[in-house]
């Protein structure tokens, strides 16, 4: 990244960002997100939409989890099942060691969403 640029998450892309304040069944703290919508899109709007990510291993029979590989081989999850749009600039998103996910992890985690609430015709 050049210098004084400033960095802004993009589709694809891993991002820890603060999920507080959380109700119910909602995940809470500091998790990794990854990031549905566009750059040009979270830099205007100040908004990323996106869904959680976790290691939790009782996800492995989660039929909304869609189960990756991270880079030292590592299980962990994108939960479909859960989008989430957030001010990503207050809640102080910043990138993930991962960087980003696969293109198939990316669109199979877009295609379970899908599955759930049916964009399109």
């Amino acid at each position: 990244m050049p210098v004084g640029k400033l960095w802004v998450p993009d589709r694809r892309d891993i991002i820890w960002i603060d999920f507080n304040p959380q109700l119910g069944r909602e995940m809470k703290d500091e998790h990794p997100m990854l990031v549905l919508s566009n750059k040009i899109f979270n830099e205007r709007t100040g908004i990323v939409i996106g869904l959680p990510m976790t290691h939790a291993a009782f996800n492995d029979t989660n039929p909304f989890a869609v189960k990756f590989a991270g880079p030292k081989g590592e299980v962990g999850y994108v939960l479909s099942h859960q989008p989430k749009s957030f001010d990503w600039r207050l809640r102080r998103a910043r990138p993930h060691p991962f960087k980003q996910v696969s293109p198939s992890v990316f669109e199979s985690a877009c295609e379970e969403l899908n599955s759930i609430i049916k964009i399109g015709v």
